[in-house]
């Protein structure tokens, strides 16, 4: 199967044949609560088969779809970081369940936001960081304990983000890393619009074809939630996406009629690879973001901080 980046899990399922429930080891549920405009979506990797098929650690993905984010609706802003902090939540217990988190109220968590503040689309972690409200150094016994880090990326400190993180966790000894970064989408259309929470950690960088060091509970040692949203999208990705139009197009004329019927007759994969192949050596691996990404960034940020208060803060709610 051809590979367009993406970092969302049901992106990756949407690309098999059908609705996706027919692949081994990936179980797939879809709900949409009463008199709410959020659609959620389960995939749940089971087994390395599942894996396999998707490209994608074993574990849980939660896709919250909510195309009103894309508008300053605080009180539409405000349920989405309700559902967040419920499944944020839903997820802690079951790691307390599986005793790989203590089984208390107060535990330790480190936020960590993941991301190059100086570069818009890639600053959503920064500015979730810079909007909560840590306590550790003033908590009470009883309170869960919230610590945050913002480690900047390798090019401004010349260090990988896990080694920061290895050294934070070997000092302040928290239980849990809950990190918040950017994506990469294969859709425009989930720009800004589609949350995900996962956990199977992060892995830095892999949607855009920058692969650094992992950060999950194999390389830290603690569990590793991971929030995030989608910036920015491929431009090869975009191409495909409308290729079929094009091949329409094509076709309807008759100066162009054969061109159309020799794309017709490539397969998926060598349409995409002939995307590429056109557009890299002009483009490089060009990404695209929306043009007002800054305000989508900056509401974002505020949707994701609340939902962690909420989770984290029983009174917050």
């Amino acid at each position: 199967m051809f590979e367009i980046r993406t970092d969302l899990a049901v992106e990756e399922k949407e690309s098999f044949p059908g609705k996706g429930t027919e692949v081994t080891g990936v179980s797939l549920r879809e709900w949409r609560k009463a008199f709410s405009k959020i659609k959620l979506t389960e995939v749940a990797i089971l087994d390395e088969h599942g894996a396999k098929a998707m490209g994608k650690p074993k574990g849980t993905y939660i896709t919250m779809e909510a195309k009103a984010l894309a508008k300053g609706d605080e009180d539409y802003h405000r349920e989405v970081s309700g559902e967040l902090a419920v499944q944020l939540k839903r997820m802690v217990k079951e790691l307390k369940r599986q005793g790989e988190v203590p089984d208390r109220e107060n535990i330790h968590v480190l936020a960590v936001g993941l991301g190059n503040p100086s570069v818009t689309p890639d600053a959503l972690g920064p500015k979730v960081l810079g909007n909560l409200k840590v306590n550790r150094n003033i908590t009470e016994e009883k309170t869960v304990v919230l610590s945050g880090i913002v480690p900047g990326v390798m090019a401004q400190t010349g260090m990988e983000t896990a080694e920061i993180l290895k050294g934070i966790l070997h000092e302040t000894k928290p239980d849990l890393v809950v990190a918040v970064d950017a994506l990469a989408a294969r859709s425009i259309r989930r720009l800004g619009t589609t949350l995900q929470l996962t956990n199977t950690g992060i892995h830095p960088g892999s949607g855009v074809g920058n692969h650094r060091h992992s950060l999950t509970k194999e390389s830290l040692g603690i569990p590793v939630l991971a929030i995030g949203v989608p910036t920015v999208v491929g431009a090869a990705a975009i191409v495909h996406d409308t290729i079929s139009t094009l091949i329409q197009t094509l076709a309807s004329h008759a100066q162009t009629e054969k061109t159309g019927e020799f794309l017709e007759q490539l397969s998926p994969e060598e349409q995409y690879q002939l995307i590429c192949e056109l557009l890299e050596p002009e483009f490089g691996a060009l990404y695209v973001t929306p043009p007002d990404i800054d305000q989508t960034v900056k509401r974002l940020s505020y949707t994701i901080s609340e939902g962690i208060h909420m989770a984290f803060y029983p009174k917050w709610e």
